[in-house]
């Protein structure tokens, strides 16, 4: 390896780097107190599902909630009554033209018309104002009938008033459902929601995401009510709407997944999303058996308990970040880019380089641009501290302390209340992966023209062992990329989920890429592997750092948690890597006190043909 550069500008941007430091600190401090005053979760039971069950087991549902509430559940989600639902509750009669014209023959009945009459006195009759659909009465065999042109089972009628009162008088936390209708005027929508803490909107976009005037009119209509955040299924028009109102994030599994988990892993699912990611309304479904949902919700709310989150009634703030302590904690990232392109050997090609990474980064996020310079400081500080030096061991402490330096650039520039929500999405983490290697591989050029490098490498004897090494690396690459983020195509073995399952229902799981690669670093920066292999080390240490950079990248995650994470992972691989250290020192000691001694066996032996 080439010993590395130092450019005389280099005190100067730390000295600016660390200036900078100060506004991110105080932005970093300002989220981890709004953080630390959002750890309220509410168990929010779907109340239909929870009546199906009721049925099936012949239990009043009002019992088995008596049940449920007794371990934890502190919500229900109510949906919007339908006509549909007003005839299951008696409250109307509803019947098609053909049997209608059938019962009371040359009375009129039409026999392709749907027909309604109040079973309560004036349900039917209010029914044909909520809609722009044109209706007409008449009087058949002496009931007095609704007529509508086409089947109103499924519009939307409204809260049911009466269960949303007697939930409220319980203390339930509600969230309503809502539904849409093109039939119902865009003057009337929302006007008669109920008064819950918050609304969870149905299907993948919100009423009026594809009509600005409607939107508008859903967002008024909101009032002091908060949408939901449904992870995983971002709606289309939330946005709006959560600047005006914020929003709470909701965690939810689909029932089809959920009944193939056992209660005890769904329950660590439920205590995961709480504590590392930020949900506000945990959305319960029960199990097929009230046994199992019984089980699923005592050893929820034992995790949940043990992770210091309180159920009850969460109260959402808004983050807001200072934006002149933002764009003051920008110059860090900055100058620690200009730094690292100053201190690569060949310097016109480096800053050609650093240069293309940040148009990169702020080109990705051309809308954001503080949370492209969050990921100019997510890809450099990893790779700035092996830039600046890689001669000893002790060089670890300096890479990691300008990576953690970083973290705090990523966490002022990059967080804010959309991001923390997942709304902005942080484009580029993979990034965050590939560039700090590729720069810390451009310190490892000859300070020659790169033509001629380019020719030695062409040019240079590949050996089997090389091409053995080289495929490892490869492989070990694309699985590091393969299972990055939660949720990708990469899979683990059934020992590995169970293993990482024992590990975050007892403390935060530190990343697995994190504790491998910390010690390839230190091996390579102790000096004891021959040839390339200490460069080679050393890349795959700055997968380590760069894991770093990217925890701290998902800013739904809260702060503290992230550290955790971080520094469990930086713990376990100092000594993972001590421990490698000097089994590597005892293996080479080892390897020259069994070399062959002249005039010992073997001593004088003639190869022969």
């Amino acid at each position: 390896m080439p010993p590395p550069g130092r450019h005389p500008l280099t005190r100067l941007l730390l000295l600016i780097v660390l200036l900078s430091l100060i506004p991110a600190l105080l932005l970093t401090l300002g989220r981890v107190q709004f953080e630390g005053s959002q750890k309220t979760v509410a168990l929010v039971m779907d109340y239909p599902a929870l009546v199906i069950q009721a049925r099936r087991y012949g239990l009043e549902p009002q019992a088995l909630l008596a049940r449920y509430k007794a371990l934890g559940v502190n919500g229900l989600a109510l949906y919007e009554d339908t006509v549909a639902s007003l005839q299951q509750r008696g409250e109307i009669y509803l019947k098609n033209g053909f049997d209608l014209a059938a019962d009371f023959p040359g009375q009129g009945v039409k026999t392709n018309a749907v027909y309604v009459r109040s079973v309560v006195p004036g349900v039917a009759e209010t029914l044909p104002g909520r809609y722009t659909i044109p209706t007409r009465t008449l009087t058949v065999g002496g009931q007095q009938w609704t007529e509508w042109p086409t089947d109103p089972s499924y519009l939307p009628a409204g809260p049911n008033r009466a269960q949303v009162a007697e939930f409220q008088r319980q203390g339930m936390v509600l969230v309503y459902r809502p539904y849409q209708d093109e039939a119902v005027p865009v003057a009337k929508v929302g006007t008669d929601w109920p008064d819950v803490p918050f609304v969870a909107f149905t299907g993948d976009e919100v009423i009026g995401a594809r009509t600005p005037e409607l939107l508008e009119q859903v967002n008024r209509s909101l009032g002091s009510r908060v949408p939901a955040v449904i992870e995983g299924n971002i709606q289309d028009g939330l946005e709006t709407l959560v600047l005006t109102h914020g929003g709470a994030r909701l965690f939810a599994l689909a029932p089809s997944w959920q009944n193939q988990l056992d209660p005890e892993e769904v329950a660590s699912k439920y205590n995961l999303a709480a504590r590392e990611r930020s949900m506000r309304l945990l959305y319960l479904r029960p199990y097929p058996t009230i046994n199992e949902t019984e089980t699923f919700l005592k050893k929820t709310g034992d995790l949940l308990a043990r992770s210091g989150i309180r159920v009850g009634t969460p109260v959402v703030g808004a983050y807001t970040p200072n934006p002149l302590l933002q764009w003051l904690s920008a110059l860090g990232p900055l100058a620690a880019l200009l730094l690292a392109g100053l201190n690569l050997p060949l310097r016109r090609l480096g800053m050609l380089g650093v240069a293309g990474v940040g148009l990169l980064c702020v080109g990705l996020n051309y809308a954001t641009p503080l949370a492209g310079l969050a990921l100019v400081a997510a890809v450099t500080f990893p790779a700035l501290g092996l830039i600046l030096r890689r001669s000893k061991v002790t060089d670890w402490f300096l890479a990691t302390a300008l990576s953690l330096i970083g973290v705090v650039f990523v966490s002022a520039l990059g967080a804010t209340r959309e991001s923390m929500l997942g709304l902005h999405p942080f484009r580029g983490v993979g990034l965050t992966l590939l560039l700090p290697l590729v720069m810390v591989a451009a310190s490892f050029l000859p300070k020659q023209d790169i033509r001629k490098t380019l020719a030695d490498v062409y040019a240079a004897p590949i050996r089997l062992g090389d091409i053995a090494v080289m495929g490892v690396g490869l492989a070990l690459l694309a699985l590091v990329f393969q299972r990055r983020g939660n949720a990708t195509g990469g899979s683990v073995t059934e020992f590995e989920a169970s293993l990482r399952q024992e590990v975050q229902d007892s403390i935060v799981r530190p990343r697995f890429k994190e504790v491998a690669a910390h010690p390839l670093a230190l091996l390579g920066l102790s000096g004891q592997l021959p040839g390339y292999f200490s460069a080679l080390m050393l890349l795959g240490g700055v997968m380590g750092q760069a894991s770093i950079l990217n925890t701290f990248s998902h800013f739904h995650t809260p702060f503290l948690i992230s550290a955790i994470r971080c520094f469990l992972g930086l713990g376990l691989g100092l000594l993972i890597g001590a421990a490698l250290i000097w089994a590597l020192k005892q293996a080479l000691r080892l390897w020259s006190a069994v070399q062959v001694r002249p005039g010992g066996p073997g001593a004088g032996d003639e190869v022969r043909a």
